[in-house]
C-alpha cells in the first residue's frame, strides 16, 4: 500500500510503501490527531516514518507501488 503525506511548508510530499491496510493507516492517523501527538507508518523494510500530527496538511492512500520503472532500494 503507498501513502503519501504533506507536511505543511514542504514543497515535497513523504511517500511510505507500507504492509499495513488502508483502514489501519486512517485508524492511526485519526488516533494521531485525535491525541495531538505523533503520526507513525512502518514501510515494508522495517523503517519508521514519524510525523508530527499537526503538521500534516493531506494524507493520500493508495494501490500500491506496481508498474514502476527505474531503479529502487
Amino acid at each position: 500500500m503507498e501513502v503519501k503525506i504533506g507536511v505543511q511548508h514542504s514543497p515535497r510530499e513523504l511517500v511510505v510503501d507500507t504492509a499495513e491496510s488502508a483502514e489501519s493507516v486512517e485508524k492511526l492517523l485519526a488516533d494521531a490527531v485525535a491525541a495531538g501527538g505523533v503520526f507513525v507508518l512502518t514501510d515494508t523494510k522495517g523503517r519508521k516514518t514519524i510525523v508530527p500530527a499537526v503538521g500534516i496538511s493531506y494524507v493520500e492512500i493508495g494501490g500500491g507501488v506496481s508498474g514502476q520503472v527505474g531503479f529502487r532500494s
